[in-house]
């Protein structure tokens, strides 16, 4: 069986973290979601609003990093979830429970918070390794680095044009 979700979206509202009795780290959000389509009749596209959840070294990661706004990409797992409402009557939701959490935007994009490219988080049950740019470290580490901005291309000004001639080339 397969239960694997990916999600592009903006963050409705400030992450939320708590802890258990136990001291693990939780953080909820909520992702705003554009649909690929427009309404037939109006030509808006419309949106769905979907609740995440982040645990241990993710939700660390995402309460340090993310905030109102912010564009995240989610890799998860749906569920569903049971729970009975004040008047005692039976409920089920849906949420994504967040493996991978990062950055869709860059701080140049009017971000209020964070890193820039390649953050990463994973709530493996493994070490954390790597502190930089795609270590993303084995199926079962934890990888919670805090973003790695990547120095901006050198303009390539020192490139010469090749003539037809094939003799010219490296290769």
């Amino acid at each position: 069986m397969l239960n694997h979700i990916v999600l592009m979206g903006r963050l409705t509202r400030d992450p939320e973290l708590r802890h258990t009795g136990s001291g693990i780290p939780v953080a909820s959000f909520s992702l705003a979601v554009d649909r690929d389509f427009a309404n037939k009749e109006t030509g808006e596209r419309t949106c769905d609003f979907i609740d995440v959840v982040a645990w241990r070294a993710t939700a660390e990661f995402v309460s340090k990093y993310f905030a109102k706004g912010r564009m995240a990409v989610v890799s998860g797992r749906l569920q569903m979830r049971d729970w009975n409402d004040k008047d005692g009557n039976k409920r089920r939701s849906a949420e994504v429970i967040a493996d991978n959490v990062y950055f869709g935007d860059s701080k140049r994009d009017g971000a209020a918070q964070g890193g820039s490219y390649g953050g990463y988080a994973n709530n493996g049950s493994g070490n954390s390794t790597g502190s930089g740019y795609n270590n993303y470290g084995s199926g079962n580490s934890g990888y919670a680095g805090g973003g790695y901005s990547a120095p901006a291309p050198a303009p390539a000004s020192d490139f010469a044009m090749l003539e037809d001639d094939d003799s010219q080339l490296p290769f």
